[in-house]
């Protein structure tokens, strides 16, 4: 393969369930508190948008940015939030939600799987030592592949208007 076919790394995993985007998008206007316009990526991803963008721009700016996450080394930050679940943020203004719900219904697999969450060569770093997660972190790397499986296949599927 080339430098360019393994460019940019991405994990194996793509999760065999996806999460209600009903939910997502009620969850992501709590965190925002109703205050802010972000689109809906298919597999869950939210860009925050800058305010007053049209529907075009809206959806240039969300794909510029995912494609900026995705084209450079996808940091992530992945907080506890006060509902249970857990929010991953990225470097830029984007981020996926990790349903508690969802999550233990689907334990198996993601205990099975949350390893292949990460890209070839990839360490990281946790309090538990290198590429090892606790439940938290096990939660934060599938909400990575979902954006991953965004980035891959990029489909807006909403765009919702704060209030």
């Amino acid at each position: 393969m080339t430098k360019k076919e393994n460019f940019p790394p991405a994990p194996q995993w793509k999760p065999s369930f996806r999460q209600p985007t009903g939910k997502i998008i009620e969850r992501i206007s709590y965190y925002l508190d109703g205050k802010r316009d972000f689109t809906v990526f298919r597999n869950g991803t939210c860009v925050v948008l800058k305010q007053g963008l049209s529907d075009k721009d809206a959806k240039s700016f969300s794909l510029t940015t995912l494609s900026n996450i995705f084209n450079s080394h996808p940091d992530m930050n992945p907080l506890s939030m006060d509902d249970g679940n857990i929010l991953v943020r990225y470097n830029q203004p984007a981020m996926n939600v990790v349903l508690r719900d969802v999550a233990r219904a689907h334990w198996p697999e993601i205990e099975k799987h949350h390893l292949e969450g990460l890209a070839a060569s990839e360490v990281l770093i946790t309090p538990q030592g290198p590429n090892k997660f606790d439940d938290f972190g096990k939660q934060a790397l599938l909400g990575r592949a979902y954006m991953f499986m965004d980035a891959a296949a990029p489909e807006i599927i909403e765009i919702h208007r704060a209030n």
